[in-house]
């Protein structure tokens, strides 16, 4: 029962990190470039200041989980007398899974907080060269997500 929790949470983390970046990547800033920049920026640093929260708490889930879910079972392939040997999808997945927490630890702390700084001083160059930083690395953070969910689906 309680592998189908972890099991669970790890899902739904999942799915908030990666659909939330698909749905800003795709439908929210494609429908705010016709704003002028202050409102445009001013908007998608609400939007992302939310959205980062979730981040944190949903990379957190997955880290602890998928940890937890690994070593329950090594755990119960030793004590059954066996060697424990990681799927390769599990080892793919949980070393992709760290290089998007460092992604996002790299667009959270240091990027967003750039932007956080030029917004609230009207810097809208500085503001707007920080976005576009965002969002190459939010569409590389959900190509890594999207490599791993495919790769967890056919090979897991």
């Amino acid at each position: 029962m309680i592998f189908s929790v972890l099991k669970l949470i790890h899902v739904l983390a999942v799915v908030l990190w990666v659909g939330g970046m698909a749905f800003a990547h795709f439908f929210l800033r494609p429908s705010v470039q016709a704003l002028d920049p202050p409102v445009r920026l001013r908007l998608l640093h609400a939007v992302m200041q939310r959205f980062f929260s979730a981040v944190l708490l949903a990379s957190l889930a997955v880290l602890v989980s998928g940890v937890w879910m690994i070593g329950r079972v090594a755990k119960q392939t030793v004590q059954a007398g066996q060697v424990f040997e990681m799927p390769l999808a599990w080892s793919i997945m949980a070393t992709l899974g760290i290089v998007m927490i460092a992604i996002f630890g790299h667009i959270r702390f240091a990027l967003f907080k750039r932007l956080s700084r030029a917004v609230d001083t009207d810097d809208w160059p500085v503001a707007g060269a920080a976005m576009a930083s965002i969002r190459i690395w939010v569409f590389a953070n959900l190509c890594i997500g999207i490599a791993v969910l495919c790769v967890t689906t056919l090979m897991g």
